[in-house]
């Protein structure tokens, strides 16, 4: 017992320092000045020009895709667990299909689409859908992209979460007392779902976060892409948003575990 305790310190200490030196580094780098020590990087964010701006535009993207992603996703795999089971491998293989394409093919067939619409729908209502979701305000259609690309990260989390409750017993016994469909959903289902949903959800805020490609080829600015713009000239103040970025993604990595020990608590109290 006392060498495994030993084994899972040092693969916990090697772990920690895995991250923690060049996290340290970073930071170190970041405000290493010829003068000493300077936080110039850090207190000069909020005035840098399209901070605000690029870091509004990723929140508001990543909240639309959870809940695009949630609304679309949850009904669905709810629904081939209770009425069609044998679906079920149809809808994961659909589900997981995103893994294999990667995001530069993706973005090249989103530009393929983006361009068909004006050479065919010029004439038609449906151009100005294609306008619409290329607004760079809130480009939707890095919406569409975000989704597709979280698709099978979420699906895995809820999968497991689905796996984890007897849907169709809960959903029974609520019908017999008397709750509608959509009740026994939202009162019996939901809250057994709550840490699969926090899951998906952080997953697909991570993803958001951080992604890159798309939104650099189709020509927006979100966060990671305004991060690489700043590396060209600060990058002292690139390194500085990144580490931010790394502590943010931390926090909300504690929030979830916190949420999810707070649930198995309260479960454990009420048996």
């Amino acid at each position: 017992m006392s060498r495994l305790r030993v084994w899972r310190g040092a693969v916990l200490l090697l772990a920690g320092l895995y991250f923690l030196i060049p996290m340290a580094a970073s930071v170190w780098f970041s405000i290493d000045d010829v003068n000493g020590i300077s936080f110039d990087a850090y207190t000069g964010l909020l005035s840098a020009p399209g901070f605000t701006d690029s870091l509004v535009l990723t929140l508001e993207l990543a909240v639309v895709t959870v809940v695009v992603l949630l609304l679309l996703l949850v009904p669905a795999m709810i629904a081939v667990r209770l009425g069609s089971p044998k679906l079920r491998p149809v809808l994961e293989v659909v589900c997981t299909l995103p893994l294999v394409v990667p995001p530069v093919a993706l973005t090249a067939g989103l530009i393929g689409v983006l361009r068909w619409g004006p050479d065919y729908l010029m004439d038609t209502p449906f151009f100005q859908t294609f306008v619409f979701v290329q607004q760079p305000q809130f480009p939707l259609v890095l919406v569409i992209a975000y989704v597709l690309m979280a698709l099978p990260l979420a699906y895995r989390a809820l999968d497991s979460g689905l796996r984890a409750v007897d849907v169709r017993t809960l959903v029974e016994a609520a019908r017999n007392c008397g709750a509608s469909w959509p009740r026994a959903v939202f009162s019996v289902i939901l809250p057994n779902l709550r840490g699969a949903l926090l899951n998906a959800s952080f997953l697909t805020l991570a993803l958001v976060l951080g992604e890159f490609t798309t939104a650099s080829i189709l020509g927006y600015q979100p966060f990671a892409v305004w991060i690489y713009s700043v590396g060209n000239s600060q990058g002292q103040m690139s390194v500085a948003v990144s580490v931010l970025s790394l502590l943010i993604t931390w926090v909300l990595l504690l929030l979830l575990a916190a949420a999810g020990r707070e649930r198995r608590h309260k479960t454990a109290t009420a048996s």
